[in-house]
């Protein structure tokens, strides 16, 4: 570390006066902290690596003490890198300020075929540690076997499920499949169905893999129950929170079946539960649909989720998480990142694929097309719409994905790039066309009536679903009109049966 470096991260320090995720304050003033492998092993299992800073005081608001000896800090740091597995040589730089002496520790990180680094004499499971803000916690032993499944290149999509019932298995689709598989490659074409199925990964030694049984079972989770998408969506903007009536959950499903149908399945529920926008041009009478969210960036993301999660014997327990809150919609896909993937890299350097099987069924079967081009696709759909970049997170063990939409409530005003959820007043002349009115809201907005009077009426405890089930489906074809349409979110905002 250069002297400007350090100048610069003692001033970082003073004015965030707290750690961070690649940085650790040790006062070191009396001697050496005792525990210092734990932050080793954890900043050596990020892809950052870190920095630990000797002789600065947090429990003193981080003001400057000095260490003790610099000398002696230095050798007992090497020591602590030697008693890693593999051993850790960090980077020691010494600075002065006046009488005092500071020591800085920069971290590598190890590659993800040598992690986890852990201290030897605790062991693999006891010894390794992962950074989570600014504190060194224990790996869980998933967290620990995913690195030994990187390692080992274990192919969990492939793995035999002895007691499958052959009359479980959908014999057609997996012909159809093979078929496809075959067309145009005569050396496939030439196997009997025993060898052809085992170089596809669809048996092993004549027993069912895995990948068979999320493919081609009617009925998958009668062997992995947990193998499902959890899909809800929720009346607030974070989890626990709860609608006006009390209601936890607007609507909530389990989704099983095959990974195709899981994810149609999947597709149909965030259709359900998001607002489409639509606009009619006065000039043409054309129609235009405007999602809540991108049909494809929404699909995309379901299709990575299914394909590119962790099937390991550690993660079949955990389902995907798909959930749709008032400001954002989050996709969590068991088992992180894959290899040296980083969430930096996403969409610009081609990954290691974990489920290879399966991805090459899905691209056969024309579900993905497996050019790599996921990410990018999702980025442009979220562009063109008008809406904020896409957020992907890597959380311990989970890979996030977050759509945000543009409100959480209606706007005063509807940019151009973004029509809401409430559609414009039809053109004069045009015809009302009929619409389900199973609430009776047209003959109650037979005089116009604000949004607090309609929810009343319809006496559901949660307004939102209340509003987006029984009001907007009926403002969007144009059968109720707004009487301020240029201001969607005024509060003397009334809504009015049109004519």
């Amino acid at each position: 570390m250069l002297e400007e470096e350090f100048c610069k991260l003692m001033e970082r320090v003073r004015r965030l006066r707290c750690e961070t995720q690649t940085l650790e304050v040790k006062a070191a003033r009396t001697g050496c902290p005792e525990r210092l492998y734990d932050t080793f092993s954890a900043f050596a299992n990020q892809t950052e690596g870190g920095v630990i800073l000797f002789g600065v005081d947090e429990t003193q608001g981080f003001r400057k003490v000095g260490v003790y000896d610099a000398q002696a800090l230095q050798k007992r740091l090497m020591e602590v890198g030697e008693e890693m597995t593999p051993a850790i040589r960090p980077q020691l730089t010494v600075f002065e300020e006046g009488e005092m002496r500071f020591v800085t520790a920069e971290i590598p990180p190890v590659g993800p075929e040598d992690r986890p680094c852990f201290k030897t004499a605790k062991g693999r499971l006891k010894g390794a540690y992962v950074r989570v803000g600014d504190a060194d916690k224990p790996m869980t032993e998933y967290e620990v076997y995913r690195y030994e499944a990187y390692r080992r290149q274990l192919r969990e999509d492939v793995r035999p499920v002895p007691g499958v019932p052959d009359v479980t298995v959908n014999h057609e689709a997996e012909e159809a499949y093979a078929r496809l598989r075959q067309k145009d490659r005569p050396n496939l074409a030439a196997l009997a169905p025993e060898a052809l199925y085992e170089l596809l990964g669809l048996r092993h030694e004549g027993v069912p893999t895995l990948a068979d049984v999320m493919l081609f079972n009617i009925y998958p989770q009668g062997f992995f129950p947990q193998l499902t998408i959890l899909a809800t969506c929720l009346p607030g903007v974070e989890d626990g929170e709860v609608g006006a009536g009390g209601e936890r959950f607007i609507d909530s499903r389990r989704l099983e079946g095959t990974l195709t149908e899981q994810l149609e399945a999947a597709m149909t529920f965030v259709e359900r539960n998001t607002r489409t926008a639509i606009r009619i041009d006065p000039k043409t009478g054309r129609r235009d649909d405007f999602p809540e969210y991108p049909t494809a960036a929404v699909r995309e993301a379901l299709v990575n989720a299914l394909l590119h999660r962790d099937y390991g014997r550690y993660a079949v327990g955990m389902p995907i998480l798909l959930k749709l809150f008032r400001d954002r919609l989050e996709i969590h896909s068991p088992g992180g990142l894959y290899g040296r993937l980083t969430v930096d890299a996403l969409g610009i350097s081609r990954p290691v694929t974990r489920n290879e099987t399966l991805v090459t069924a899905l691209e056969t079967l024309g579900i993905t097309e497996n050019r790599y081009s996921g990410i990018p696709t999702i980025r442009r759909a979220m562009r063109e719409a008008g809406l904020p970049e896409p957020e992907f997170q890597e959380r311990r063990g989970d890979f996030v994905v977050t759509f945000r939409n543009r409100f959480a409530d209606p706007p005063a005003e509807i940019p151009e790039t973004m029509p809401w959820m409430l559609s414009e007043a039809p053109a004069v002349g045009t015809a009302v066309p009929r619409v389900e009115d199973e609430r009776g809201l047209l003959a109650f907005c037979e005089t116009p009536r604000s949004r607090s009077e309609i929810m009343a009426f319809l006496g559901i405890p949660s307004a939102r679903y209340a509003l987006r089930r029984y009001l907007y489906p009926l403002v969007e074809a144009g059968a109720i009109r707004l009487t301020l349409p240029d201001k969607p979110g005024s509060p003397n905002q009334r809504y009015v049966r049109a004519r």
